[in-house]
């Protein structure tokens, strides 16, 4: 992923969340809501190297998140976000100084965003 796509995908999942959204991951980083978005960003940006780091089942056929499985069924894809959690918000704590118990849950409220934001370009793309 470009710099350029890795901005607008951290952008896509900031609207995705919306000000209140970004207002209460504020309040649980006890930071203002610039604070917020960066630890998004690095969240999101950490995310979206980790999924691509998770093998996918060979049977699974690729032609997109919604094939595997979309926003509404939970899918491969969520089940790929979630094995990255952990991983993804215990670097993002190393590498801010945050708890990573809060980390965790930041990554948790972010995670249907993500799936959110994959599955609308997934469909713009058909």
């Amino acid at each position: 992923m470009s710099e350029d796509s890795a901005t607008a995908f951290q952008d896509d999942v900031l609207d995705e969340l919306g000000g209140d959204k970004v207002q209460e991951i504020a309040g649980l980083l006890g930071t203002d809501e610039t604070g917020a978005r960066e630890v998004v960003g690095t969240t999101v940006s950490a995310l979206s190297g980790e999924a691509a780091t998770v093998e996918t089942p060979q049977e699974a056929p690729l032609q997109g998140v919604v094939t595997l499985g979309g926003f509404a069924t939970g899918g491969l894809m969520a089940g790929v976000l979630a094995k990255a959690a952990k991983p993804v918000a215990n670097a993002v704590a190393k590498k801010t100084g945050l708890p990573p118990a809060t980390v965790t849950r930041v990554v948790e409220m972010l995670i249907p965003a993500v799936l959110a934001v994959l599955t609308k370009r997934a469909a713009k793309k058909k």
